[in-house]
């Protein structure tokens, strides 16, 4: 693998009265006879004696790569080039999660996670960026919190293999923009505040150690666009390859944020905005993160509702995919109309709770009328977030090749589901891709393959970004999308087919009770 890092045996000569080089020039000529013209870092100077006389001068030279040269960053007795190692980190606002590569095969070892400790500070960003504001000792608490969660999670790949992060060489993170100020230490408020104009957006190769990271080389943090497109995003470009394709594309990650991408090798126009924490299950009475007792998946049948737990025991809350399921449903048995509003008379389970209409999807568990508008609210951001980005393309849904849903939610949701309710768009479901953690995929294949670094500020260049807040009819917009699925019902004649199939199938089953 040609990556960010190198492990290289050298079988060196002894010094001699006819040949007295320094250690240092011994071991660096011998590099450079291999291809690569390396620095020392003072630690590996601090190992040469006695390491080198020990090992009869058979070394293992570990070299990072710094962004402009390479570095010896860790020199061992004998060879262990087949112990090579790398780190790949995604740093979510709720959740971080690691792989442990062997960078001489490519293959990921062990993947684990961990909740980002920063939510003790706020659940979503604005609050942590308002709580550390002009704050030093707290803007402290929350890097500190950054690493910590990240620390943890190396010490779970561990445990799982065996293998100490100090045997990485390098470490590529991918993140959001406030989360990489976050972790570096670095104020975030200029990334809420006019004109945004971030503290640092391509940060590059950073001393793990700085970091107070057990990595013996460098972490590279991926570089953003904007403050509300960061490297989560450039990373996800990076997974699915879209600045390479010749069709077009569209790149969606949906969270509390949405950010989107459409283009290809041409050309990239990108925007970003809130779609609402109701995708995460927030906001929502009974709503909770995708944890064991979560509901995650909803189908009503003549019987009732049919719901798939995470973890199989007694459902708890909903989650974001479940929500989904449950509108879906809910629209299609005409539970709820067009306008996303109860209809009462469908079912006894639909009752009158605290002042409103709710149904009662598990024993106990309600899902009320204000929890139907929230979440409408946030489909329809996401959605019109579409809409105008491939209008202002002139591109219509014939146009695109394949629409790749990211993140943890796109990894989830049923796209029947998500089709239904309007939040994706009705095409042909093979186009539908599940792109999963495109920012964690994106940051392994950038620690095995350092020619993509060269096609970052391609990337980049090619990046047009759009502020969806200041589009004048983006509201208008909003209100139309608002709609079960749309206020254009002839966009999503799948879904029209889907009723009419359910109504004929309900007739038939009335004609026969009576």
């Amino acid at each position: 693998m040609e990556g960010l890092s190198r492990k290289l045996y050298l079988k060196l000569p002894a010094p001699t009265e006819a040949d007295s080089r320094s250690s240092e020039a011994r071991i660096l000529s011998a590099l450079r006879e291999l291809g690569y013209e390396a620095r020392m870092t003072l630690k590996v100077m601090r190992k040469l004696y006695p390491l080198c006389e020990k090992a009869g001068w058979q070394l293992t030279a570990s070299l990072a790569w710094d962004g402009s040269c390479w570095v010896l960053v860790e020199l061992e007795a004998g060879d262990t080039t087949r112990e090579h190692y790398g780190l790949a980190v995604d740093l979510g606002s709720t959740t971080v999660v690691a792989r442990l590569f062997d960078c001489n095969t490519g293959k990921c070892l062990a993947e684990d996670s961990a909740y980002n400790r920063q939510i003790a500070f706020g659940t979503d960003i604005l609050t942590r960026i308002f709580y550390s504001k002009d704050q030093p000792e707290k803007l402290e608490e929350l890097r500190r919190a950054a690493v910590g969660s990240i620390r943890e999670v190396l010490e779970k790949l561990e445990k799982k293999t065996g293998i100490a992060p100090g045997g990485s060489i390098q470490l590529v993170l991918a993140g959001n923009t406030t989360m990489v100020h976050f972790f570096l230490g670095l104020d975030a408020f200029c990334v809420f505040q006019t004109p945004y104009a971030v503290q640092a957006d391509r940060p590059g190769f950073l001393p793990a150690a700085e970091l107070e990271l057990p990595v013996s080389g460098y972490v590279y943090c991926y570089p953003g666009k904007s403050n509300y497109l960061g490297g989560d995003i450039i990373s996800g470009m990076v997974a699915t390859e879209l600045y390479k394709k010749e069709g077009i594309s569209v790149f969606f990650d949906i969270g509390t944020n949405g950010e989107l991408v459409v283009g290809n090798r041409e050309f990239l126009l990108c925007g970003a905005g809130a779609a609402g924490p109701a995708l995460e299950g927030g906001v929502v009475r009974t709503g909770m993160r995708a944890s064991e007792g979560a509901v995650e998946r909803v189908k009503l049948t003549e019987n009732g509702f049919e719901l798939g737990v995470i973890g199989g025991g007694r459902p708890e809350g909903i989650c974001g995919s479940g929500i989904i399921d449950l509108l879906a449903e809910l629209f299609l048995a005409g539970w709820i109309d067009l306008r996303g509003k109860f209809v009462p008379e469908k079912s006894e389970k639909i009752q009158e709770k605290d002042g409103m209409y709710a149904v009662e999807y598990a024993p106990g568990l309600f899902f009320f009328q204000s929890d139907v508008d929230e979440f409408l609210r946030t489909k329809a951001a996401a959605s019109t977030m579409v809409e105008y980005m491939l209008g202002e393309a002139g591109i219509g849904m014939n146009d695109i090749s394949e629409f790749y849903v990211a993140g943890a939610f796109g990894k989830h949701v049923s796209k029947e589901s998500a089709v239904t309710i309007g939040m994706y768009p009705d095409m042909d479901r093979e186009k539908l891709i599940n792109a999963g953690n495109s920012s964690l995929e994106g940051a392994g294949r950038l620690l095995l393959d350092k020619k993509i670094l060269d096609e970052l500020d391609d990337i980049l260049d090619k990046m047009v970004y759009i502020q969806f807040g200041a589009v004048d009819d983006f509201l208008e917009l909003m209100v139309a999308a608002q709609a079960l699925p749309h206020t254009d019902l002839e966009r999503y004649p799948s879904v029209m087919k889907k009723l009419e199939e359910r109504s004929k199938m309900q007739k038939t089953v009335s004609k026969k009770t009576n």
